[in-house]
């Protein structure tokens, strides 16, 4: 432990306001962004109608920028998530329509399929060495290519109902009036954010570490419950949850639990932070490469399935430009091009910016050159901050509070907790 720096008791809140900075200002951002465009659009943007099409607009950019956040934090990029999309609705549509096969057998094919590409993918970058740049920019012109052989340079369409569903159905139940399973679901998912909240507040407290004032928790909780309820409200004023919303719902509960209570999601950040070090813990980081590209693969068939099926057709064209739409969310999540950083939760609300403000600029009649400008220089000034950031606290990589306490239980009354690990540290994180 003597290569670990160590920080002063008084040093900690300091540095805990910097992390709560990182953490919640793209979701400050966020909220300034939906109150502008609110205004600006005389109320347009937060009716039930519009923001049940941002959920279904933004459904496949959603599901793709969680996956690539996962590639980002280990360090890597992928340039191919378009194409992949592209190529799976393609040979899903293929499997539909010339085939005659059922959509619950097509479905599992079709994530079976971007498994497979992401195990190719992989590969190459984790056990043969070549840099995931290339392999997925070669990636994004074989599986193009590909799209375009399949389809013959045609588009097939329609597709049946059964998969049309997938990304323009609703939670079944009562049509008039607000959607009762959609307040249900809300009401729990609230609950269950904010047991977390007291829950994680409990556990850091018990182990020592600093916790937020309980008028600024209390605070927090109330927050959440209006702002879920709100959302809520909305979307069952108009037909209830869309089932891709249901989806999305569970993919974002799911990876956010792996990336913060898990050994693998702390494995994930860890090659990210230092593949050397994680190598000396005795992390496998070439398995942890490999699978993290497998994931990411398997996420892409996904967002091809529902965007084929919101399109209610396979086209050449499609998946064009994805890969920027969701590296852009990732980083304007708060991923950090160095490796290491980043969360789930970011990155829906990264994509969440990007979307609100198509959709904002949109319902005001900007341009699409504007639209195109002003995307630009807002992840411009997302990466700029975050260099910011880390020029403000230091050139070593900070350890997650989750990894922190896992490492250090004893806090800083067992032996002193480390808020930062230099490049040759060798930490054991098999526990």
């Amino acid at each position: 432990m003597k290569h670990l720096k160590r920080t002063s008791p008084r040093s900690r809140p300091r540095g805990l306001s910097r992390g709560n900075t990182r953490q919640y200002g793209m979701a400050i951002a966020l909220v300034a962004i939906i109150v502008l465009f609110q205004v600006l659009t005389g109320g347009l943007l937060l009716t039930p109608l519009n923001i049940t099409n941002l959920i279904m607009q933004n459904s496949y950019i959603l599901i793709l920028a969680i996956g690539m956040m996962l590639v980002i934090i280990t360090g890597h990029i992928d340039l191919s998530v378009g194409s992949v999309v592209a190529f799976t609705g393609a040979v899903s549509a293929i499997m539909l329509t010339s085939w005659g096969l059922p959509t619950l057998v097509v479905v599992p094919a079709a994530l079976l399929l971007g498994a497979l590409i992401g195990a190719w993918q992989g590969f190459w970058i984790a056990y043969v060495g070549v840099p995931a740049f290339i392999v997925t920019l070669a990636g994004m012109l074989i599986f193009r290519g590909a799209t375009l052989a399949v389809l013959g340079g045609e588009s097939i369409a329609p597709l049946p109902q059964s998969l049309r569903t997938i990304a323009s159905g609703f939670l079944p139940g009562q049509t008039e009036g607000p959607h009762p399973p959609t307040l249900v679901l809300g009401a729990l998912g609230a609950a269950a954010i904010v047991w977390i909240q007291w829950r994680s507040r409990i556990r850091s407290r018990s182990r020592g570490l600093p916790v937020p004032p309980m008028a600024a928790t209390v605070a927090g909780s109330v927050v959440v419950v209006v702002a879920v309820m709100a959302f809520t409200y909305s979307v069952a004023a108009h037909n209830g949850l869309p089932l891709v919303g249901l989806l999305l719902v569970t993919l974002i509960a799911g990876y956010a639990f792996v990336m913060r209570s898990t050994t693998m999601g702390r494995r994930v950040y860890a090659v990210g932070g230092s593949e050397r070090a994680a190598a000396l813990s005795g992390i496998r980081t070439k398995r942890v490469t490999f699978w993290v590209f497998v994931n990411m693969g398997v996420l892409s068939a996904l967002a091809g399935l529902v965007f084929t099926a919101r399109l209610n057709a396979a086209t050449p064209g499609a998946g064009t430009m994805f890969e920027l739409d969701a590296i852009a969310a990732a980083f304007i999540g708060g991923a950090s091009a160095a490796g290491g950083v980043g969360s789930v939760v970011g990155a829906v609300i990264g994509a969440l910016v990007m979307g609100v403000l198509n959709n904002g600029m949109s319902l005001i009649g900007l341009g699409v050159d504007w639209q195109q400008l002003i995307k630009g220089l807002v992840l411009l000034l997302a990466v700029a901050f975050d260099i910011y950031n880390k020029r403000r606290v230091g050139g070593t990589a900070p350890i997650l509070p989750g990894l922190r306490s896992r490492l250090w239980p004893g806090g800083p009354g067992g032996g002193g907790e480390p808020d930062r690990v230099s490049e040759e540290g060798s930490l054991d994180l098999n526990r």
